[in-house]
């Protein structure tokens, strides 16, 4: 059943991160806005879907939100659970309360009265109807959990998870255990794992960058502030330092792309590997780096990988990234996200698409980008209002 529509200036899609920056950056401007969040949380991915030695990569000053910088004791890199405690202050201050567990199941702009119409499945309440004269999609590059197929998966014997179910190597001690990815989660999953006694392996299919955090912090900084560095200086200069400290990683079956760590981030998304000690334990031998997982062989927990090669484990965790279910919600969209439910334009006019729609933390760089977003939408949704 539908209720009668909800009424407001903007309707926001998401409660993690990208969806507070824009609360509260509309909250400052006096500009009525509902959040809609379909969990029973803010910032699910942090609250609920991640592992417990979890750190924010970068530096602590590019991962604040607009207008409320962490506190002066957080540490540099900051902690999940003080990430956590920093969201939840950052709700109160801006007076930011979402409603929980409204899952959108339509988005659609309505013509005859220059506003967007959003449907919302609430749970115990059936359907919710909001209607806004702008929509912000805030729902994130990591929305859904994915899983690719493999050949026999779903016979193996032992665990499978994704790196979302994942908390502690508390209970694999001892236990053969396949990472499968090499991206930031993967890689200290793998570390927390063989710093538990598990045994550790991970499948590391291309080529990928492997930074320390402060380099990674610094080449930002050079490219975020000084416009003036050509990009490909300051990829040159982070692949440098990066070969000076972990030396040649081929011959650990690592290896590294062509395209520099910073082109990488911002045309595909995807972060270098910030080191916290998982190179230190792959030189070891103490994490085996394997190729591309092909099948799961003969209903065991035997796997085959694409040199040929079979290795028994006890479980499998995916670290294999996430899909975004915005098309399947938006309607009118096209303009601005692409079929993954990504920012289609290139930073900086990645934003702001048509009849009042506008996306926020899409543009594929990571937290450091959100104030930028959230600020340009409240002001843009300001000067279009006060006319």
């Amino acid at each position: 059943m539908t209720t009668g529509a909800i009424e407001t200036m903007a309707i926001i899609v998401g409660a993690g991160p990208s969806g507070l920056s824009t609360a509260a950056s509309l909250h400052l401007l006096s500009i009525p806005y509902i959040i809609l969040e379909r969990e029973d949380c803010i910032a699910s991915l942090f609250n609920k879907k991640a592992y417990d030695r979890l750190h924010l990569h970068l530096a602590k000053q590019f991962c604040q939100l607009p207008h409320m910088p962490f506190p002066a004791n957080y540490p540099t890199y900051v902690s999940r659970s003080d990430f956590l405690k920093y969201l939840d202050d950052y709700a109160s201050h801006f007076k930011i309360t979402p409603e929980f567990r409204n899952n959108v199941q339509l988005a659609k702009y309505d013509e005859d009265v220059n506003k967007w119409t959003v449907e919302a499945a609430v749970e115990g309440c059936g359907v919710r109807c909001y209607k806004g004269r702008f929509l912000v999609v805030a729902t994130g590059e990591n929305s859904d959990a994915f899983i690719p197929e493999v050949d026999g998966l779903g016979e193996f014997r032992g665990e499978v998870i994704h790196s979302t179910e994942y908390k502690s190597g508390k209970g694999y001690e001892k236990k053969k255990v396949l990472v499968v990815g090499a991206g930031n989660s993967g890689m200290e999953i793998a570390l927390d794992l063989a710093n538990h006694g598990a045994k550790a392996s991970i499948v590391v299919r291309s080529p990928v960058h492997v930074s320390s955090r402060w380099a990674l912090s610094f080449g930002l900084g050079l490219f975020g502030f000084i416009p003036a560095i050509p990009l490909h200086l300051v990829d040159s200069l982070l692949v440098l330092l990066n070969k000076v400290m972990y030396g040649d990683l081929t011959k650990y079956g690592i290896q590294r792309p062509k395209q520099g760590p910073i082109l990488i981030k911002i045309r595909d998304g995807k972060y270098p590997v910030v080191n916290v000690g998982t190179v230190e334990k792959i030189k070891s031998g103490e994490i085996q780096v394997l190729p591309a997982l092909k099948s799961i062989k003969n209903g065991g927990n035997e796997v085959v990988f694409e040199n040929g090669k079979c290795h028994q484990f006890d479980a499998i965790i995916f670290a294999t990234g996430f899909k975004r279910s915005t098309h399947l919600w938006l309607q009118g969209g096209d303009g601005l996200l692409n079929k993954d439910g990504l920012a289609k334009q290139m930073y900086p006019n990645h934003w702001k698409g048509e009849n009042g729609l506008y996306c926020v933390g899409l543009a594929r760089r990571g937290i450091y980008s959100l104030a930028i977003d959230a600020e340009n939408i409240a002001h843009h949704i300001f000067n279009l209002i006060s006319k």
